[in-house]
């Protein structure tokens, strides 16, 4: 299993849904399946299955969720104010499609590419971390696929606010 990179502010946003879950959900979780069990016969009760489902997921996501903490490596989330870091939103020129686009860099665990977020460990991530606005950098997508971009411009961009992705 691959080390997931975790800045700081990650692992306090991780810490911080592991708690909720553990005193807020499953309290609830398990109460939900006291009630259920409650009505009486198991084999037809699809609220006893629900409710049951219901705290098995929230169990399942706390384990996950301190195991990615365990596991991690921590990375940091400052850079040059003139260079590619995570945090930052980056403008790309890609010259095959003659298109603007701009993304968010950060790590995996944040990363969502419909919402324009991409990871550190993308191709795109991997290719433009450490270059500067104007640098036209190679993003190699398999060993016989790539295509270049040129860095248009950079942005701090931390507003804390990003969500750590689901299973």
């Amino acid at each position: 299993m691959a080390r997931e990179e975790l800045t700081e502010n990650d692992v306090r946003k991780i810490q911080e849904e592991i708690d909720y879950r553990k005193l807020v959900v499953r309290k609830e979780a398990i109460e939900a399946v006291k009630e259920a069990r409650a009505q009486g016969d198991l084999s037809e009760n699809f609220e006893y299955y629900a409710a049951k489902q219901h705290k098995n997921k929230n169990e399942s996501r706390i384990r996950y969720l301190e195991r990615m903490i365990k596991t991690a490596q921590i990375v940091s989330d400052q850079s040059r104010e003139d260079e590619v870091g995570i945090n930052n939103t980056v403008t790309v020129y890609f010259e095959d499609e003659d298109e603007e686009e701009t993304y968010k860099v950060v790590t995996s665990v944040r990363g969502n590419s419909l919402e324009g977020k991409i990871s550190t460990q993308s191709p795109i991530g991997k290719a433009i971390l450490g270059h500067k606005a104007g640098d036209r950098v190679y993003v190699k997508v398999r060993d016989d696929f790539g295509y270049y971009v040129t860095i248009r411009a950079i942005a701090n961009t931390d507003d804390g606010g990003d969500e750590i992705r689901k299973f």
